[in-house]
């Protein structure tokens, strides 16, 4: 359990969805003892919603949901990321199944009924053989960024940011080509106890643009929606 323990470490989020309330609160409990950062859907469109603000690294995904199906579901969501790892959860074993899982974007299939320690032996490996942690540095162009050192440089050079800064720059790279609103942002930069104005968004958004130079014409405003910031 030693990468567990690391990856519990750095507070990977994990988004479970499932409609069966027992197994995602076993679930829930049992992942949050691993020290992993949980939160819980029950229909696939929540799932979609949650994603957008809860920016999870893994996703585990039942099939048989009361709305759109997991295979939707993963599908949209792998529209939005390349990089979130998604582990599908199905009382079915057919190949045909399973390999409908895979091609609409899972990375891995675990059947019901499943002991926890194959559970978590699949998350561990999922995140060995992806690499992948919360803590991941980003490099967009010329852009780089490091969420674990909180640390930005353009071109080799040092930009000094605000915490505030920071984590507002990180949330809009993490959701680069995705129309954030205003809310959405507060929600996700300053919290939900924040109770400030939409407007300090703005304010926040023209610092960012000063410090980044030219990269900074990366954030763009979308008129009556809120900020983007482009791929290209």
């Amino acid at each position: 359990m030693g990468n567990l323990a690391e990856k519990a470490k750095k507070e990977a989020r994990i988004l479970i969805v499932e409609d069966d309330p027992k197994i995602s609160r076993l679930l829930e409990l049992e992942l949050e003892h691993e020290g992993f950062l949980i939160r819980r859907s029950s229909t696939g469109e929540a799932a979609v919603e949650d994603y957008y603000s809860f920016q999870p690294d893994l996703i585990i995904l039942d099939i048989m949901l009361p709305d759109i199906d997991g295979w939707e579901v993963a599908k949209r969501i792998r529209r939005l990321s390349d990089t979130v790892l998604i582990l599908m959860l199905t009382a079915r074993g057919e190949i045909d199944d399973r390999v409908r899982g895979l091609q609409s974007g899972a990375d891995d299939y675990l059947i019901k009924p499943f002991a926890i320690e194959e559970l978590l032996a699949r998350i561990n490996a999922l995140f060995r053989r992806a690499g992948h942690s919360a803590s991941v540095a980003l490099q967009i162009e010329d852009l780089h960024i490091d969420p674990q050192s909180y640390q930005v440089h353009i071109q080799n050079q040092e930009v000094i940011l605000t915490k505030t800064e920071f984590d507002l720059l990180l949330f809009l790279i993490r959701n680069r080509g995705i129309v954030l609103s205003r809310e959405k942002i507060l929600q996700n930069v300053w919290g939900p106890d924040f109770f400030g104005t939409p407007g300090v968004v703005e304010v926040y958004m023209n610092y960012l643009r000063k410090k980044l130079g030219g990269e900074g014409k990366r954030i763009k405003t979308v008129r009556g929606v809120g900020y983007t910031f482009v791929k290209d």
